[in-house]
C-alpha cells in the first residue's frame, strides 16, 4: 500500500490519536454476553490496558458514576455499576503498563481541589508522567445526596466552580517549580526552599492556603480533558482543556463541532494544536462489510432488551411504562411534563427538551415503519460509529480525521475486556500502513503521545518541545 505524506488536497496527513474506553456507566457494554468478563476484577482492567498499549494507543479512559442509579425507585441494573474507585484502578494499572496514558474522570462538583490535585500529582509520579484528568460536573441532586450539601448546583454555578476548581488545582501543581529537592546527604539539606509548595487561593468557591505536599510531576500538570457539550462546556474546553471528549463522531456533526471549539481557542491565546477533539466511538468488525452489518444488528438487539427499551422510553415519557409490551405499540398517553423525574441521575433525560414533540415524532416513525417499542429504541438510539471489515473501518477513521471532523477517537468496545483485541490486531496495522498511526511510542509521557507542550512552572516560560506522535 502506498504511504503518501499528504491528502489529495495537498494538506499534510494528520496523525491519528486512539484511546480505549473501559465501558460500564452506560448501556454500550453487553455484560450478558458469554464473552464478557467482570467489571470489578482487576484482571479485566489489566487486559484492556495491555491490549491498548500493545496497539500503541495514547491512553486508557475511565468514566465514573458516583451513585447507583434508579428508575421508578428501583436500581437500574441494565448497565454496569459499582466499579472500583478510579484512582485505585489507575494506580494499579500504572504498575502493569509502561507507556499507556491513564485518564480518570473526577467530579469537580463534589470534591475538593487539594484532594484531587494530590491524587493526580501522585498518579503522575507513580506512572512516570502518564496521568490525565477528565474534569466533569454533576447536574443532579440525586447524586448530590451522597455528598455535602445534599444537592446540586445550577449549571452556571457548576461551570463557575469547575473553572475555579481547575485553576486552584493548577496553582497547587505549580506551587513546586521542580528544582526544590536537593537531597544532599553531606550537608543534610533536603529542600532548597523550605516554602516549597506554598499556596494561597481566595475565590468565590475556595478559600485555602498552605503547602502542597507532592513535588512537581514528570508532566508538570496532568493532561486535562473536558466532556461537556453545552455552550459553557465548549467555552471551558477552549479556555482550559488539552483535549475534549466529544459525542460528535459523524462527518458533518463532527466537522461543525470541531470548527466551533477550535474557533474559540484564539480568544484565549491558544492555537489549534493545543486542544485535541476526540469523540467516543463504538465499532463492530467482520470479515466483510455485510457480515459486520449483521453482527452490528445483533449487538444492538443485545444492548436493547425488551426491559431496556421500556426504560429508555421512560426517559421521554417520564412515567412508569412497565405495563407496556416492548414488542407492542407505543403508549397513547402523553409524556408527564411535571418536574418529577422517573429516571433520576440519568443524563439522557436532559436530551429531550420537548418530550411532547419527541413523542409525536416517534409515534409517526413507529407507525410508518411498523415498529414496536423495542424496534423504535433500537433504530433511534446510538448506532455503532464504525461498522465493516477492518479495511472499511480503517478508511472511515482516516477519512474523518483528515477531514477535520476529529483528531482521533476514544474507542468503546461492547465486550469487556476482550472487545478491543480484534481492533488492535486488524485495524491498527492498516492505519500504520497508511502512515497515519505510530508503529511505536516516540516519547514516555502522555503529553509526548498527544504532542502537547509541558506547561510552565511558576513564573517560567512554557516549554515548546513537541514530540511526534
Amino acid at each position: 500500500m502506498s504511504n503518501p505524506s499528504t491528502t489529495p488536497s495537498g494538506k499534510p496527513l494528520k496523525q491519528i490519536h486512539l484511546a480505549a474506553h473501559f465501558p460500564g456507566v452506560n448501556n454500550t457494554t453487553v455484560w450478558s454476553d458469554p464473552r464478557a468478563g467482570s467489571h470489578i476484577d482487576f484482571s479485566s482492567f489489566a487486559h484492556l490496558a495491555r491490549t491498548a498499549e500493545r496497539a500503541k494507543f495514547d491512553f486508557l479512559f475511565l468514566a465514573e458514576g458516583l451513585r447507583l442509579r434508579e428508575q421508578g425507585g428501583q436500581i437500574y441494573d441494565l448497565d454496569v455499576v459499582g466499579r472500583p474507585d478510579t484512582f485505585t484502578v489507575l494506580a494499579a494499572l500504572a504498575a502493569v503498563t509502561d507507556r499507556l496514558g491513564l485518564t480518570g474522570t473526577i467530579n469537580s462538583t463534589f470534591n475538593e481541589p487539594y484532594q484531587v490535585a494530590r491524587q493526580f500529582a501522585s498518579l503522575d509520579h507513580l506512572s512516570d508522567g502518564r496521568a490525565a484528568w477528565n474534569v466533569v460536573t454533576s447536574w443532579d441532586a440525586f447524586t448530590g445526596e451522597n455528598f455535602r450539601r445534599g444537592g446540586f448546583l445550577p449549571q452556571e454555578e457548576r461551570y463557575s466552580r469547575a473553572k475555579e476548581f481547575l485553576a486552584t488545582a493548577h496553582e497547587l501543581f505549580d506551587s513546586w517549580a521542580g528544582d526544590e529537592i536537593v537531597a544532599d546527604r553531606e550537608t543534610g539539606t533536603f529542600l532548597r526552599d523550605a516554602r516549597a509548595g506554598a499556596f494561597v487561593h481566595q475565590g468565590q468557591h475556595f478559600d485555602i492556603h498552605g503547602q502542597f505536599n507532592v513535588p512537581r510531576g514528570p508532566q508538570g500538570r496532568p493532561v486535562i480533558f473536558q466532556a461537556g457539550d453545552s455552550e459553557e462546556g465548549r467555552e471551558f474546553a477552549a479556555s482550559d482543556a488539552d483535549a475534549i471528549f466529544s459525542r460528535h463522531s459523524r462527518l458533518e456533526a463532527g466537522r461543525e463541532f470541531y470548527a466551533d471549539v477550535k474557533g474559540r481557542l484564539a480568544r484565549y491565546g491558544r492555537t489549534h494544536d493545543q486542544l485535541l477533539i476526540l469523540p467516543a466511538a463504538s465499532f463492530v468488525l467482520g470479515d466483510t462489510d455485510a457480515e459486520a452489518g449483521e453482527l452490528a444488528r445483533e449487538v444492538r438487539r443485545q444492548q436493547v432488551s425488551g426491559a431496556t427499551a421500556i426504560k429508555h422510553l421512560e426517559f421521554v415519557w417520564n412515567r412508569d411504562l412497565s405495563a407496556y409490551d416492548p414488542d407492542g405499540p407505543l403508549p397513547d398517553v402523553d409524556p408527564d411534563l411535571s418536574e418529577h423525574t422517573i429516571a433520576r441521575g440519568r443524563a439522557q433525560v436532559r436530551m429531550y427538551r420537548d418530550p411532547l414533540a419527541t413523542a409525536r415524532e416517534w409515534r409517526e416513525l413507529a407507525a410508518a415503519n411498523k415498529w414496536s417499542i423495542r424496534d423504535l429504541v433500537i433504530e433511534t438510539g446510538n448506532r455503532q460509529t464504525f461498522v465493516g471489515s477492518p479495511a472499511t473501518v480503517a478508511e472511515s477513521i482516516n477519512t474523518l480525521v483528515q477531514a477535520d471532523a476529529a483528531d482521533g477517537f476514544i474507542l468503546v468496545p461492547h465486550i469487556t475486556p476482550g472487545g478491543l483485541d480484534p481492533f488492535a490486531d486488524s485495524v491498527v496495522p492498516l492505519l500504520q500502513e497508511r502512515g497515519v498511526f505510530r508503529h511505536d511510542y516516540t516519547g514516555t509521557t502522555l503529553r509526548d503521545h498527544l504532542g502537547l507542550a509541558e506547561p510552565a512552572a511558576r513564573g517560567g516560560e512554557a516549554e515548546t518541545r513537541r514530540v511526534a506522535s
